[in-house]
């Protein structure tokens, strides 16, 4: 029996370390992966814990972006014709309804198009009137039936061209009631906006390839383009609510919405392209500007604990749980982000369980 306990306490001196320093001032012992601290340990004064419960937050993340008009809301005005503008009805930073003047351009080619117009309108005339009298001829018993059936045709035909030359009119906002033959082409805004860019001048002599000599936007409702990495594009929805800062406006957040998710990935920078449609009426946001988009998710319930209370070794990260008997046993965990002092879980530590948030590095030392 005696050589049996001899044994007995052998076997607990190996399994178990205990340390006492300065007159047991400091003392613990470890048992396996536990670190076991007594009640009189000056260590107790060293080391806070807390229990850690399940919170509601909600994940953000951040985007770099860019500031666009939107497409439907943005004219680049040129002249369709080659000519000389003769005169200019806009200055910059106008206001202009749809419809409204820009520039007024004498073209050769809308005279003949007018030209065009007024020519099909005779012949159509004539046609008609010979169909008219062709239809009584052969009411009356003299006339004959295939000279009423070339007359129709001939009708129909120019009646077409007539309705060709009108349409072809109306796409430059002219109203052929009241034109004139040989009235210059008065050049209109096919949007309401703002004039941005002013480039007629007048006398100016400009070819029908030449490039828009104004621009009109509607800068009310702006586009923010944001770029979204792959691993994020299943955390991010249309119509989700976002917030805009930009940067050259500190201090200033605009809420958007997102708009449009792009379909197409990016394989330079695998990222995706999202659409966010901010209103715009103090004109703070300018086309080309750079912005920061900040996109919040829905709350749900997560652990966080402060960063003291996270350690980090190598490439893996854990904290002290304190368990029954003084006991503190170190858990690797997965982080998923920080929110300022705070670090967001996605395993390791459970709802209700008390965790080391003060003098962690302490227990590492009795290692």
């Amino acid at each position: 029996m005696k050589r049996l306990l001899i044994l007995g306490l052998a076997w607990a001196a190996i399994s178990c370390h205990s340390k006492t320093e300065s007159g047991s001032s400091v003392n613990y012992t470890i048992s396996g992966d536990t670190i076991f601290i007594p009640g009189n340990s000056n260590l107790k004064e060293k080391i806070k814990t807390a229990v850690i419960g399940a919170t509601p937050y909600s994940h953000r993340r951040s985007a770099s972006g860019i500031v666009k008009a939107i497409p439907n809301n943005f004219a680049q005005i040129a002249s369709p014709f080659a000519g000389r503008i003769i005169k200019s009805f806009i200055r910059l930073g106008q206001h202009v309804a749809i419809n409204a003047p820009i520039f007024e351009i004498s073209a050769p080619s809308f005279f003949e198009a007018g030209k065009a117009y007024y020519q099909s309108k005779q012949e159509m005339q004539l046609a008609e009137k010979n169909l008219r009298r062709q239809q009584d001829l052969l009411k009356n018993g003299v006339g004959v039936q295939k000279d009423m059936e070339e007359a129709e045709v001939s009708y129909e035909l120019s009646k077409r061209d007539y309705e060709n030359s009108i349409a072809s009119l109306n796409v430059y906002h002219v109203d052929p009631a009241n034109m004139v033959l040989g009235q210059p082409l008065i050049v209109r805004s096919p949007i309401a906006g703002e004039v941005i860019s002013d480039n007629i001048v007048i006398g100016q002599y400009v070819r029908d390839d030449a490039g828009p000599i104004a621009l009109v936007a509607e800068l009310s409702k702006i586009w923010v383009v944001g770029q979204i990495k792959e691993k994020d594009i299943n955390s991010i929805h249309e119509s989700d609510k976002v917030e805009i800062e930009a940067a050259g406006i500190p201090g200033l957040n605009i809420d958007g919405v997102v708009y449009h998710i792009s379909e197409m990935l990016d394989e330079t920078t695998r990222s995706v392209e999202v659409f966010i449609e901010c209103a715009n009426s103090g004109r703070n946001l300018k086309p080309g500007m750079y912005a920061t988009v900040l996109f919040t998710e829905k709350a749900d319930n997560s652990i966080l604990v402060p960063t003291s209370a996270v350690l980090q070794m190598e490439e893996s990260s854990f904290v002290f749980i304190k368990t029954k008997r003084n006991g503190y046993v170190k858990r690797m965990i997965q982080t998923a982000g920080t929110d300022n002092d705070r670090i967001i879980l996605k395993s390791g530590v459970k709802p209700d369980e008390e965790i080391v948030t003060e003098g962690a590095f302490y227990l590492l030392e009795t290692k």
